[in-house]
Parts: structure tokens; C-alpha cells; sequence
């Protein structure tokens, strides 16, 4: 078996220093063009490939940061995912994905686990289960840490969200133009401040146009796909919306099936808007008209922050960075 090739090799053939060679592979400014050239003709001529670990436990860097999200199969998520994926590629990172699952003590283990030195960094979408911002407060302190989408406002941390209030807004306004006067609102992330922006942005919305708004429209989620379905069909029969906002994704196919079961004709009877980023959306019968967020650029723009910070190029950064979502219409409002 061949000797594998390494830098002692090469600086014995070079007849120079191992540091030379090292610093001649990484193109430092304090080795000439011409030990350069010899050192990378060598080095290609062998079919010399860095070690990486050795690489990484010199810099004391992991070349790894983790994406921790309460799931993987949400739309949204698998999205973001790709988006944050494309920089890493660009940094030559890889990526470790952690599912919460919507459990914030599950959340806090993969955190802690993370924080000695396991990754460079971490991105992090909170649970809706439990508000914990002491710990996170603490947290910002000991790993460079990148919140996207569900976010702590008050938290001295960059955050990369949307327009939630604006386009709950303009998405209420949508079902008004189209005619309705009684909305209801499916609420999901009731504890985060992104739930809480789209049912402002609904409540506005009313009160502009002088209409009712009563905590009897508004239902709430539960994790419970039957429970969910349940409450729709009380809302339904009880209250006769002829308008449905819902704030999530994991409301959809309830509210279709209830709809169905009941009789009641979308959009002649009801029109229904929703937050989501289901790429089946303009499969659906009718075709669901959307509130659809830029899932991929957010995981960009969060994946690209976190990589400022990492290489202290973070000065003046903005710590608030807000896209913009998009309504796209669809059946489901008579378009």
C-alpha cells in the first residue's frame, strides 16, 4: 500500500517547512507566488486532499451548524430548510435538522446539546407549546443564534419573520372585497408574536370596515386534527361565516372536509383564505386561494446572518429583517 500523502509529504519533497506548505495550501499573503505554485502543482500531481477534521479541530471550528424547527413535513420548514442548505453549501457547512415536534422541552435538550462546541451556530424556529424567553435570553449568550419565523420580539437576537399584521390585513380586506361581511378566524400560534400579528391584522381589517368582530368567530387550534374539525363544524352550523381566515396551514383540509360534509359550497357559501405554503394549494377543489410566505429567502436570509455573525462581519447588521408575503388568489375567493 502506497503512503497516503500528507503535508509531511509534501514538504519533504519540497525540501521546506511543513508550516510553508500549509500556509502555501490556504494562499496565505505570507508565502510567494512562486512556493505557491510549486507547493499546489506538487500537491495535484500526488492527488493530495486536505483533512478536513484536522482542519476543523485546528480552527477550532466544526464546519456545522443546526436547524432546529418543530417539523420537517410543514411546508414552510422544508423550504426554509433548502433556503438555509443553499448558503451552507456556499460556506462548505453542513447542516443538522432537529423536529421539536412542537415540544419545548424537547427544544431545550437539543439546544443544550448543541451549545458545547457540537456546531458553529444555530437557527432556530421556536415550539408554539410554551414562551420561554429567560432561557433563550440566555442562550444568545453562548452560541451565535439566528431566529427565523417564530420569533422572541423583545430578544436582543437577529430575527428574520414576515409581514405578518400587514398581509392578515390585506388578506382580510380580500375577503371583504370579495363580498363578505361575517369573518371568521382559525387561530394557530396564539402564543408566538406571529399569531398574535395575523389576529390583529384580521381585527383591523374589521374595524376599518365597521365590521363585527366577536371572539365567537374566532377558533382556536388544537393539536388534535378531529378536535379542529369539530370546532369548524360548531363554528359553521352556529355562526355562518361567509368568510374564513385561517392563520395556518394545519387548518385546510378540516375546513375542506367539514364544508363538504355539511354541504356548504366554497366559494359560493364561504370563501376561505389561508397562511400557508402547501404546494398542492392549486390542486385543491377549489383551488386555495393563499397567503404564502418567502419560505426559501427567509432560510436564506437567516442562513446568511448567521454566517456574518460566525465571520465577525455582523457590525451595523440589522437585527429586525422583515420580507415580504404574498396573496395569491385563488378559487376559494371566486377567482
Amino acid at each position: 500500500m502506497s503512503e497516503p500523502v500528507n503535508i509531511k509529504r509534501l514538504a519533504q519533497e519540497l525540501n521546506i517547512s511543513i508550516a510553508t506548505v500549509s500556509k502555501a495550501l490556504n494562499d496565505s499573503y505570507e508565502i510567494s507566488l512562486k512556493t505557491k505554485n510549486r507547493v499546489w502543482t506538487l500537491a495535484k500531481q500526488l492527488n493530495y486532499t486536505p483533512n478536513p477534521a484536522a482542519s476543523n479541530l485546528r480552527s477550532h471550528k466544526t464546519k456545522t451548524i443546526a436547524v432546529v424547527i418543530p417539523c420537517v413535513a410543514n411546508n414552510f420548514f422544508s423550504l426554509a430548510i433548502k433556503g438555509i442548505e443553499e448558503i451552507a453549501r456556499r460556506y462548505d457547512y453542513h447542516v443538522l435538522i432537529y423536529q421539536t415536534h412542537e415540544n419545548s422541552e424537547m427544544e431545550v435538550n437539543f439546544t443544550n446539546s448543541l451549545i458545547n462546541g457540537r456546531v458553529d451556530g444555530i437557527l432556530t424556529s421556536i415550539s408554539s407549546s410554551l414562551y420561554n424567553i429567560e432561557y433563550y435570553s440566555n442562550l444568545v449568550k453562548k452560541v451565535p443564534l439566528v431566529f427565523f419565523d417564530r420569533v422572541y420580539e423583545d430578544l436582543d437576537a437577529v430575527k428574520v419573520t414576515t409581514d405578518d399584521f400587514e398581509i392578515a390585513y390585506q388578506a382580510t380586506e380580500h375577503l371583504i372585497e370579495c363580498g363578505c361581511k361575517r369573518i371568521s378566524f382559525l387561530y394557530g400560534l396564539e402564543h408566538l408574536p406571529a399569531g398574535k400579528a395575523r389576529l390583529a391584522g384580521y381585527r383591523e381589517a374589521l374595524k376599518a370596515h365597521q365590521l363585527v368582530d366577536e371572539d365567537a368567530l374566532i377558533v382556536k387550534y388544537h393539536e388534535s386534527e378531529q378536535v379542529n374539525a369539530f370546532n369548524i363544524k360548531a363554528l359553521m352550523k352556529n355562526q355562518k361565516p361567509d368568510g374564513v381566515l385561517s392563520s395556518i396551514e394545519e387548518f385546510v383540509l378540516p375546513c375542506y372536509d367539514v364544508c363538504r360534509d355539511l354541504n356548504i359550497h366554497i366559494p359560493n357559501d364561504v370563501k376561505l383564505v389561508s397562511f400557508s405554503n402547501l404546494s398542492t394549494a392549486r390542486l385543491l377543489n377549489p383551488s386555495l386561494t393563499t397567503v404564502t410566505q418567502p419560505a426559501f429567502e427567509i432560510g436564506m436570509e437567516a442562513a446568511g446572518s448567521l454566517f456574518k455573525i460566525l465571520h465577525k462581519k455582523d457590525q451595523g447588521m440589522d437585527q429586525n429583517v422583515v420580507l415580504k408575503s404574498t396573496l395569491i388568489k385563488r378559487e376559494s375567493t371566486g377567482f
